[in-house]
């Protein structure tokens, strides 16, 4: 995601993303662009240029582009890119100003200033309308709020070129979470009630939820160690996302083993458009494999995760499930949990 310093809206930039990652050899990096100059919202990054760096997906991410204007016209430009992918972190910044927990009963019992669904739906309303004139493809990130999985499936049903994905923590936890004011249930979007973990389960059975992702945001130690109105937001998420889907959705029946994996594989490397990815195992198909044990139970340790950061919401939790090995391009990166270079 471009939410770096420097953010990467400069095609120099992005190819000295790549440069690192191509010299690290243990996966490949697609690093996504930013929809505008230094992610504020204003004036359009030089997509035509990301693009022919081989950048699909374009995002302010961890910022919501929230001038329908400057929207338009990037729906307008991507547009005429094919593959192009607008995603939008859809939270209307002037409804979740001073806002730290989702808005509803558990904020206002805990008296910790709200962040209402309303300011993710309305984004979203308003860019599906956007995506709809234009005819460019829309993407929305950490889809959290029922509503929200509403509008994607009416869109969809309309034929706009919508697609969205939800983490796992939004199929799991609610804003009861941040009961005990533990800065590591604070995200954003956050956390919201038990209806809105329900209708995303749903959306994700009916295939309005394309994809599931991990929103992996590491923050150090001392970051989180502080009152929860002052902590940054986010948790990490990349080393347990199999594990709590195949705990908390596979083994209790909510949905299927192939609906799970397709949900982490295959159906996201089609929406962002990397052919070599997520395809059948098959002759001359590009060796990208990942080894799972589907039965492997482990409880989950902040002090044991690859992450140099600590700031996991499963704490403690036992769950099923563990990446075994990685194959990129024919070569075992990763043995046992053991990166190889």
């Amino acid at each position: 995601m471009p939410n770096t310093d420097p953010p990467l809206d400069d095609a120099a930039v992005v190819a000295a993303v790549r440069d690192r990652a191509r010299v690290a050899g243990l996966c490949e990096v697609q690093p996504a662009g930013c929809i505008t100059r230094g992610r504020k919202g204003e004036e359009l990054a030089p997509m035509g240029e990301l693009y022919d760096t081989g950048v699909r997906i374009f995002t302010d991410d961890g910022d919501c582009v929230a001038d329908a204007r400057v929207m338009r016209r990037a729906f307008e430009y991507a547009s005429a890119l094919p593959h192009a992918v607008l995603a939008q972190h859809a939270e209307d910044p002037a409804l979740v100003s001073g806002g730290h927990m989702h808005e509803g009963a558990w904020s206002a019992r805990l008296g910790i200033p709200g962040r209402p669904a309303a300011a993710e739906s309305s984004i979203v309303a308003r860019d599906i309308q956007l995506a709809k004139l234009t005819g460019g493809r829309y993407h929305v990130l950490h889809m959290s709020a029922g509503e929200s999985a509403a509008l994607v499936r009416a869109a969809k049903a309309e034929g706009v070129r919508v697609t969205a994905e939800c983490t796992p923590q939004h199929l799991v936890l609610t804003d009861e979470s941040c009961a005990g004011f533990d800065p590591v249930f604070k995200m954003n979007p956050p956390l919201r009630e038990q209806a809105d973990v329900d209708a995303l389960r749903a959306a994700l059975l009916d295939g309005t939820i394309d994809a599931i992702a991990t929103d992996h945001a590491p923050h150090a130690p001392e970051t989180k160690d502080v009152p929860f109105e002052e902590a940054p937001p986010g948790m990490l998420g990349v080393e347990t996302a199999l594990a709590v889907v195949l705990t908390t959705l596979v083994e209790p029946g909510v949905c299927t083993l192939e609906q799970a994996l397709a949900a982490l594989s295959w159906q996201p490397a089609r929406i962002a458009g990397f052919a070599d990815h997520g395809g059948p195992i098959a002759a001359g198909r590009p060796a990208h494999l990942c080894v799972i044990d589907t039965a492997h139970q482990w409880v989950v340790g902040g002090d044991r995760l690859a992450s140099r950061s600590r700031n996991t919401p499963w704490e403690g939790w036992k769950l099923t499930g563990k990446v075994r090995h990685t194959i990129y391009g024919g070569t075992p990166t990763v043995i046992n949990g053991e990166a190889q270079k």
